[in-house]
């Protein structure tokens, strides 16, 4: 029997629902205490179709979290079901052998590139997480200039393994971990309303990455020329800041003019989160690496790359390898959902629904004092909550906004500064959702402001 389809948010129990609260027990005393999304998401799930989710007490939730940007299509989009279902049955762990699942995906993933990069880069396919791909992206980079040093940006996230918790601002992460990759240095990041050296836009006259630009230049810096310098154009867990214009080309210019590969973590940017394919192309540059993972797949299915330059191409056979790196139903479900993207124009939809999504925020903003700021670029879209008397970060605010719209039938996650969890609202619906859906997502994160914020002008 064919089950009925999800058409709307509905809650019709108090969140958890009793079953859902027996299986968080079971998860709690069979899992590790390194569980995170089910502290702040108390549900478990059923199914979900397109940009619903339902859980196993039949409350029906818009999904504005897409596996944290995975499901850049929704969740079980026919075409790549279909695509996925058909590999199936015909071939499914490869290695790095060659295959013609594999063969397409490559040539898709070099086509979607800038044209002026297509012909000098090349696919490396790594394990199956965006970490991997870091961690292959500095090793690569290492091997081919023959130095250690790496350079990232403070606020910036790239994983949780050895390497990629190195690069990532998040001190609380590392802190516990006793013998950390060394040989990172950490520069400011173009976060303008928390400008890393106190300057107002109005007494700024400089970008920050002036300081970067002359550490490179200064040989008493105390900072040795660089193996790599990794950065985000729109930086993600650390909550949805876009770098300025300004920044990531003096960044690119001061790479390229002292021979250090500039590497992009498009992971969470990459697919068409933000309306272009990759976000660095919003900013008239080219970089010398890239990480691509999370919604490569379309589908949910784990694959990262890498695509860089050919003249960084010094490894030898077998330097970064992993067992599920030729996963071919990924290869199967990536290549569907970029043919999906090209067919329906989802692109567009994304820098549509982006400016939406932006003007009904900035709805809310005006009626919340607590709103420090909005921001985000397409459909990875952030609010920023804090006191609006001492500008502290309010992190139980937007715990409480949270939690009071999962209660109202959306669901969405917070990062940025601040304690358990950050005091920024993540929001990364699907690049498929509609006008009338994401009105109605906000309405209901209306709904949630009302119940939590004492400052909402209702």
């Amino acid at each position: 029997m064919t089950p009925r389809s999800l058409s709307e948010p509905k809650v019709v129990t108090e969140i958890p629902g009793p079953i859902s609260r027996a299986y968080l027990k079971r998860q709690e005393a069979r899992e590790s205490n390194a569980r995170s999304y089910p502290r702040h998401l108390p549900v478990a799930v059923q199914r979900a179709q397109g940009a619903l989710v339902e859980d196993v007490d039949g409350n029906v939730f818009l999904d504005f979290l897409s596996g944290a940007g995975v499901l850049s299509l929704g969740h079980s989009h026919p075409d790549v079901v279909a695509a996925v279902a058909d590999q199936l049955t015909t071939y499914v762990h490869g290695l790095d052998l060659p295959t013609p699942a594999k063969d397409r995906f490559t040539g898709l993933l070099l086509e979607m590139l800038p044209a002026s990069m297509r012909d000098r880069f090349v696919v490396h396919f790594c394990g199956p997480t965006g970490a991997n791909g870091v961690e292959a992206a500095i090793k690569l980079c290492k091997i081919a200039t023959g130095r250690g040093e790496v350079i990232a940006f403070q606020g910036g996230f790239h994983g949780s393994t050895a390497g990629a918790m190195a690069v990532t601002g998040d001190v609380g992460s590392r802190k516990r971990v006793a013998n950390g990759v060394p040989g990172v240095h950490f520069f400011p990041f173009s976060y303008c309303r928390r400008c890393p050296v106190g300057l107002t836009p109005q007494t700024c006259t400089t970008n920050c990455v002036t300081y970067l630009e002359r550490a490179l230049d200064d040989t008493h810096s105390g900072v040795p020329k660089p193996a790599a310098v990794i950065v985000e154009a729109v930086q993600g867990e650390g909550g949805g800041i876009p770098a300025t214009g300004d920044f990531l080309r003096r960044l690119r210019a001061a790479t390229y003019r002292h021979g250090i590969p500039l590497i992009l973590d498009e992971i969470q940017t990459g697919c068409g989160r933000t309306g272009t394919w990759y976000a660095f192309e919003q900013y008239g540059i080219e970089p010398d690496v890239i990480v691509s993972s999370k919604a490569l797949s379309g589908i949910g299915l784990p694959v990262s790359v890498l695509l860089f330059d050919r003249d960084l191409n010094q490894w030898d056979p077998g330097a970064h390898i992993g067992t599920f790196r030729g996963n071919q139903l990924a290869f199967a479900g990536g290549a569907a959902a970029i043919d999906v993207i090209r067919r329906d124009n989802v692109l567009a939809n994304v820098r549509a629904r982006g400016q939406q999504l932006t003007e009904l925020l900035q709805g809310i903003a005006a009626r919340s004092a607590s709103v420090a700021e909005i921001r985000g670029v397409g459909l990875m879209q952030c609010v920023e909550l804090v006191d609006p008397e001492t500008g502290a970060d309010e992190t139980e605010l937007a715990a409480a906004v949270q939690a009071a719209a999962l209660r109202a039938g959306v669901i969405l996650e917070r990062g940025g500064r601040g304690a358990d969890g950050g005091c920024v609202l993540r929001l990364l619906p699907p690049l498929t959702i509609t006008e009338q859906e994401l009105d109605q997502g906000v309405r209901l994160l209306e709904q949630a402001f009302r119940e939590a914020d004492h400052n909402f002008v209702r």
